[in-house]
Parts: C-alpha cells; structure tokens; sequence
C-alpha cells in the first residue's frame, strides 16, 4: 500500500532530476565566425529550449489545478528504470464510490487459497458423480465395436488372387466322420494334424440357429435385457444390442431406443437362438432373424450386402454383380467363402429357397402360441458339411452307414460336385486312429503342450480369459544369438497357440505372454505369422494391439463346449479348484517334499503290501527261533544239576549261542574312515558324452 509520506518523499527526490534535464546554452568560449554547421546547430537548440519551455508551462497549470498530483517524469529517466510509484494514484479507504477514480486491488493469499479448494472441490464432486450414456448402453458399446472394426479393415491388406490360391494349394485337407451308436465325432485334419473336434449326440442337440416365438417374462431397464421363455425350462436373455429396432419403430416404438419402450411383459417376439446355455447361463437370443444356406446367409429386412473377406478381389466384385440381379431389395445377405465359383443359377437357387423358408416362418408365427418352436437347424453333422466342407477338402472319410447316406443326401441337393469326394471307410483300422486324431485330443487335453523343437505352452484356463505362455523349454537353438533363438520358438509357438484355440474351441478374451524379443522387426515378424494362422480360422476373431508389457491380446468367439468340458467333468471333492481346501492350516515339510520330488522311482521294484511279511524272511526267523529254543533248553537242564536251588537267590541268564555275532562276522569290514571311495552319479542313458552339450542340456533346464 502507498501512502502519503512516500509520495512526497519520492516528490522530493524527482526534483533535482527535472533541473538537471534543463536546456543546455551555448558555451561561451566558442570561436567567432564559425561555420555554417555551428549556426544550424544553434538554431536546433534554440527551437528544442523553446518546446521544453512550452511544455513545463503547461505541465506548471497542471499542477496549479491538481497541487497534490505528482509530476511528470522525463521518460529517458525511465529507460533503464522501474516505473516510479508516485505515478500511479494512492488508494484511500471510502473511495470506491467516487466516480472516474481507478481503483488497485491486490489479490491476497487467502482469497487465491479459497478459489483453489473451490476448483477442487467443484472437480471432485464431477469425478464422484457417475456418468451415464445417452440412450441405450449396449448400443453405444456395439457402435464402438464397429467402429473399431472399420479402422482394423482399413488397416488390413486385400487378399490377393495370387495368395488366396497359394494359401490354399499349401495345406492338405481331409474331414474324417466316425458314427457310434452313442454320438458322432467329426474331425478336421490339416497336414495330418487335428485342428478341429466337434461331437454330436442324439440327445444332446444344439440350440443355435433355431427360432422360436418366445414371450417376455420379465424387462430389467437398469440392465438393458429382457428374460424371454422359449419352452426350454431356463429362460433365454436378449439383450438390447440384439433388439430388430427397425422393426419396433414400424410398430410405433419412438423415441430413445430403450428395451423397456420396445418389450413389455407377456409380449410375444420372434426370437433366434446365437449361443447356447453355458453353466449358470442361460440362452442368449436376437430378434434380428438370419436363416443360412449353402453359400449365403439371408437376412429378411437387412439393407447392407457383405461379402467373405477370405476371398479375393476380383471374385468379391463378380460376386457383387451377381448379387445385384438377384437379391431383392428388401433382404440382405452375407456370402460365405464356400460361394467362391459359383453360377448365378446357384446362388438364384439358394436366396429362393431360402425366401421361401422364411415366408414359412411368418405364417407359423401368426397362428402360433408361445412358447413354440418354428424352426429347427439340422443336426451337428449336416451343419459341419454345410459351413465346414467345400473345395479345399481333398477327401471325406466316413465310417458309419447312416452318416454317409445323411451327407450324400445333403450333397445332391446343394453341392452334387462334392459328391465324388466322398469315401467309405471300411479298414479294420478305426479312422481316428490311422490319421492319429485321438493321439492329438489327448495331447491338447494337457495343460503343457510341447512344440515340435523342444519348446512349451502353458494354457491355463480362468473365468475371465485364457493365459498362453510361451517357454523355450529344450530348445536352446542352433548357433546365433540369443535374439534369434527366442524369435524362432516365437514363430513356432504362433503356429501351435491357433492350432490349439481351434481344437480346443476357446472362446472370450486370450492374452498371449510371447517371450520378449528386442527387435522391432521380429515382433512384427510374429504378429504377422499369428494373423496368417488365424486366416485359416472360421470362427470370428479380432487381434488387439500389442500392450506396453509385450502381451498380445485378442478375442475369439465362443459358441459351444469346449475339448475340456466334452471330454471331463468337475471332480467331487475340489469341485474342479485343483486343490482341497482344510479348515485347519496344513503343515508340510519342505525339505521332505524336495527330497521325495527329486527321488526317482525304479525301473521295476517288487511290490510289497504293508505289514506283511515275506516268504524268505518267514524261513530265516523260523530257523533262528528253532536253533535258539533248543539250546535255550539245554542249557537250563546243566544249570539245573549243577547248582542247588537256594531261597532268595536269582536264577543266572543262559549263555546263548552266538548265532547272531556270527552272521555279523561274516559281514565285510567298514572302510577306515576317510579311505572310503566317493560314489559315481548313475548318469542316463542318453546322457552326452559332450561336456559342452550337458552344460547346455542344464541351462536350458
């Protein structure tokens, strides 16, 4: 704050300033006669003085008419100065009501303190409240999914005619059919490797693909679904993302598209099953019905057209063309890659039948009462020949009578050219066994899978995702360094990791633990062979990006079981944990669970039962006993003779043989103690004799 005093200190001390800024006269030494220069300057100084002169006239009448304003400072006493504060007004308590006065407020500590708690109190109170989306949840999170399916298909290359015919000329297909009176197990084999497993049984049908007239039991707004009963004994959910809304605007649903708004209890809606009931889970539905045919799937009141991306170019756009004849234009269709080749007599064929089909359904939803059931898909082995077999498949093997006749029933109707295919399989020899399917069920059954140069997977299952981690086991290379060994078990763990998530049908979200690689180019290297391998996949997949940790993630659509749950079941006592839970805590001994883990077992040991005595030992302590009793006896009777009973006096001990020392002396002598030789490990038979190869052998151990 400026007070009085020190504006008339700081008055005093500016006026001895303003003298020193005063005129300068002419010097009275200067010479007579001087030159024309010296008159020009002259004059300069005289017209200078008389402007100074003008202006401390004016600036006294300004200080006439305010005495208690300060003066004006010259400005070249400012140049390298800070502004003097006697030029700026001096605040007076009671002033803030006059009017053309400015007024300086300082900000205080305290008042910069209380706008700061608040801000954060104002951010704090935004971060607690939750925030909620505008309209429906599961829409918005279906848009993002689309949306980041766009920007993955923008980023991924065409396939080329020339690589789609290469990537299928490379691998040699064969399905093998094998029909028991219990079930019926098909196999997809791929350069005699299994990579694909599914079992039908006659009473345990699936439930995707069929529809239903469902009524609505029960609308739960806060979870955007819907329960609806279709005559399963569980009821079956449909979720918001899978509501028809443009069916349910034509209905005279308007608004935000809420399933409250669309659905109503004991409504009756036509629904189609899209996974089946899993565990505690029920059902899940769509109202968006899709009935597929042999090379296209038709969508009734669908207005986009897709076609398989697996197929090349020039065959997507012939397609297109074809479509364009076709297909009506109130129906959509998705085209599968088995339509690649065919005619538009084929394809005029199929979108026919399949109208037809579903002119079917409406009039048997009209008179229907739900719960009903209006369409059933075939069984599990027409379906698999319907989605799975097509040209890329050298042969198929089928063992059993009522199989082959359902296929070749199938095959004259849609495809008569796949026909020829076919081969009865009629060896002594069981199919799976001669193309080695269950040796490779068996094996993806484990925990562990060991890749062909001496590398390992662990999978390991949870309820939220899959964990593959990816160990370099036996396999420590073959010269080069150590960047190169572990990229080479990386491209063959990516190889392996599809393979086993098409066997073992493994579904949600994967995340893939690939050992660390420095180079930029090598984890691509990766990526790029995983991405290939997963081309050969039909089940709907999508790769995410690598995280910061070097994790690949990526999800993959689960339909049904899988391997593990069709070939086991939950044991009783852990109820599958892997572990038995005691109320009290358990004591173990580390050091005796190290020593049991490290001993080996032998080779062949005769078996002995507890507490029970063998033959040979029976005989030996026979004997002993025998041999002791009788001189035991003989040696009472001498002692009996010789020495007289007397009261009080104790009976002595007999001497007995000593059979015993005997057998002890026949023993060897122990060694002198530090004369004894070191045992020699007992080393393996496929022990190296190469010191270099067993250092190796225990490192990568």
């Amino acid at each position: 704050m400026v007070t009085k005093k020190k504006s008339e200190e700081t008055e005093t001390s500016t006026k001895p300033v303003t003298k020193k800024k005063a005129p300068v006269k002419a010097p009275k030494d200067s010479k007579p006669g001087a030159s024309k220069r010296g008159s020009q300057s002259s004059e300069a100084q005289d017209t200078k003085a008389s402007s100074t002169a003008k202006a401390k006239a004016s600036s006294a009448k300004k200080t006439a008419a305010a005495p208690d304003a300060p003066k004006a400072v010259s400005t070249k006493s400012l140049v390298f100065h800070a502004p003097d504060p006697a030029l700026f007004p001096a605040w007076k308590p009671g002033n803030e009501s006059e009017p053309g006065e400015k007024i300086v407020r300082r900000r205080t500590r305290a008042d910069r303190a209380a706008k700061v708690e608040e801000a954060k109190a104002s951010s704090k109170s935004s971060d607690s409240t939750v925030q909620k989306v505008r309209g429906s949840t599961r829409l918005e999170a279906k848009r993002q999914r689309r949306r980041d399916g766009r920007e993955g298909t923008r980023r991924r290359q065409s396939v080329t005619e020339s690589e789609f015919l290469a990537r299928r000329e490379s691998v040699d297909r064969v399905m093998a059919v094998r029909e028991t009176p219990e079930r019926t197990q098909i196999a997809v084999i791929e350069d005699s490797v299994v990579v694909e497993h599914y079992v039908a049984r006659s009473e345990e049908s699936s439930l995707i693909g069929n529809v239903y007239l469902g009524r609505v039991q029960n609308v739960l707004p806060s979870m955007e679904a819907a329960f609806v009963d279709i005559g399963r004994g569980r009821n079956a959910v449909l979720y918001s993302g899978e509501v028809d809304w443009e069916a349910a605007s034509e209905a005279g649903v308007t608004g935000p598209r809420r399933i409250e708004a669309a659905l109503k209890t004991g409504d009756s809606v036509l629904v189609q099953v899209t996974k089946d009931p899993i565990g505690h889970k029920g059902a899940r539905l769509t109202s968006q019905i899709s009935l597929p045919g042999r090379y296209l799937v038709y969508v009734p009141g669908g207005a986009m057209n897709g076609i398989s991306r697996k197929l090349p170019d020039t065959e997507r756009s012939r397609l297109k063309g074809i479509l364009k004849k076709v297909l009506p234009e109130s129906a959509g269709v998705i085209v599968r890659t088995a339509a690649e080749g065919a005619t538009e007599e084929q394809l005029t064929t199929d979108v026919e039948r399949l109208q037809n089909q579903w002119a079917t359904l409406q009039k048997e939803s009209e008179g229907a009462q739900a719960p009903a059931l209006l369409h059933s898909e075939p069984d599990l082995l027409v379906k698999i020949v319907r989605d799975v077999f097509n040209e890329d498949f050298d042969k198929l093997v089928i063992s059993g009578a009522s199989a082959k006749q359902t296929i070749e029933g199938y095959l004259s109707q849609v495809a008569p050219d796949l026909i020829a295919r076919i081969e009865d399989h009629t060896g002594g020899i069981d199919p799976f066994v001669e193309y080695r399917v269950t040796e490779g069920i068996a094996k993806a059954l484990d925990r562990k899978v060991w890749l062909p140069s001496g590398g390992s997977l662990v999978i390991d299952r949870t309820e939220a995702m899959t964990v593959v981690d990816v160990n370099t086991g036996k396999f420590v290379g073959s010269g080069g360094n150590l960047e190169e060994t572990v990229t080479k078990n990386n491209l063959e763990a990516a190889e392996e990791i599809v393979r086993q998530l098409r066997l073992r049908d493994i579904g949600g979200i994967i995340v893939i633990d690939f050992i660390d690689m420095v180079l930029e180019s090598n984890r691509d290297m990766v990526l790029q062979r995983l991405m290939e391998c997963l081309g050969r996949d039909r089940t709907k997949h999508q790769v995410a990006e690598v995280t910061s940790l070097g994790l690949v993630q990526m999800t993959r659509k689960k339909l049904g079981l899988g391997l593990l749950e069709t070939f086991s079941e939950a044991c009783e006592a852990c109820q599958g944990r892997g572990v038995i839970v005691s109320h009290e805590p358990v004591s173990r001994s580390k050091s005796s669970e190290g020593s049991s883990s490290r001993r080996k077992k032998p080779a062949a040991t005769p078996t002995v039962e507890p507490h029970q005595i063998t033959d040979g030992a029976r005989n030996a302590i026979a004997q002993i006993a025998k041999s002791t009793v009788g001189v035991t006896n003989a040696s009472e009777e001498g002692e009996a003779k010789a020495a007289p009973k007397t009261r009080g006096s104790k009976k002595p001990k007999a001497s007995q043989p000593d059979i015993l020392d005997s057998v002890l002396a026949a023993l060897p002598e122990a060694p002198a103690p530090g004369t004894s030789k070191r045992r020699r490990r007992a080393s393996s038979a496929g022990a190296s004799a190469d010191p270099a190869v067993n250092d190796a052998s225990s490192a990568s151990d």
